[in-house]
């Protein structure tokens, strides 16, 4: 059972929910309001409890469950998009059987598309020791016939340099990764797709960049998961498609940490302005 009763169901005006650890699934927001420009969202960052990807598995359910009950008693939302890829193999199944009336849309590494548009077959994943270590990724490696040819690279203290925007240590951490990712190429035994399989990692894709041949591929998930979204609103007849002019369509930052910091960071990666921002309420908090 959820941790709360559910308030009223939610209709099509309702919001959809994100959330992430930290500031990462902002990339995801911004697919998702680039796919769907007239819903509203709130975006909901448990930094107090960050980074889930150096967490075990009891740890990171039992902080998203909070997070989603949260979301759901507070502010109504209409579907629930998991912008982790750490809570997505750690506790997405936890949240479908405790909300089961709620759309869930979680991520996954990008390994399926890198595979198959790979011109030499070897794909290196850059994402959370967390995410690399579970079941959930295992199987889905184990899913296509040279499992060896994809290279997993923990990126152990990105997501927190990421955090506190800690310049010098993003440029080294991105430079010593991307060594680990490589060789880079398109001849026989190198790599040529690199998938970003952390919601934060999008938001370094031009440093990334900076150290690999510039015919490499460098794919995330924040795309599928906005068509995804579109998919199940639709399904469900709760998709706000014109029946709200474009400059009603708000986004509401909540964070369980320091507002201040997502805020700065929704400015820097999203360049969202205030104007675009729900005004001021009190924050919620999962602590």
């Amino acid at each position: 059972m959820s941790l709360a009763a559910r308030p009223q169901p939610p209709a099509s005006a309702s919001p959809v929910g994100v959330f992430d650890s930290g500031v990462g699934g902002l990339s995801v927001l911004g697919a998702l309001r680039a796919e769907l420009p007239r819903e509203r969202f709130v975006y909901f960052a448990d930094t107090a409890h960050a980074p889930y990807g150096e967490r075990g598995d009891a740890y990171v359910t039992e902080h998203s469950r909070r997070v989603v009950d949260t979301l759901v008693r507070e502010h109504g939302i209409k579907a629930l998009v998991v912008a982790c890829n750490t809570a997505t193999t750690a506790a997405i199944h936890v949240m479908r059987a405790e909300n089961p009336e709620l759309p869930i849309v979680g991520l996954e590494p990008a390994i399926k598309p890198a595979v198959a548009g790979s011109a030499t077959g070897h794909v290196s994943v850059l994402a959370t020791r967390g995410t690399l270590a579970s079941a959930k990724y295992a199987a889905l490696r184990h899913t296509f016939p040279h499992p060896e040819r994809i290279r997993s690279v923990p990126c152990d203290g990105l997501v927190a340099a990421i955090e506190r925007l800690d310049e010098l240590a993003i440029d080294q951490l991105c430079a010593h990764y991307m060594a680990l990712a490589g060789p880079f190429g398109g001849d026989a035994g190198e790599t040529d797709t690199v998938v970003l399989g952390c919601t934060h990692y999008p938001l370094l894709q031009d440093r990334l960049r900076r150290h690999a041949p510039s015919a490499v591929r460098f794919l995330d998930s924040g795309v599928p998961v906005a068509l995804q979204t579109r998919r199940l609103l639709a399904a469900a007849g709760l998709l706000q498609e014109r029946a709200r002019p474009l400059d009603d369509a708000w986004v509401a930052l909540r964070s369980s940490g320091d507002a201040a910091v997502l805020q700065s960071a929704a400015a820097r990666w999203l360049g969202l302005r205030p104007s675009d921002l729900l005004p001021d309420r009190p924050q919620a908090s999962t602590a």
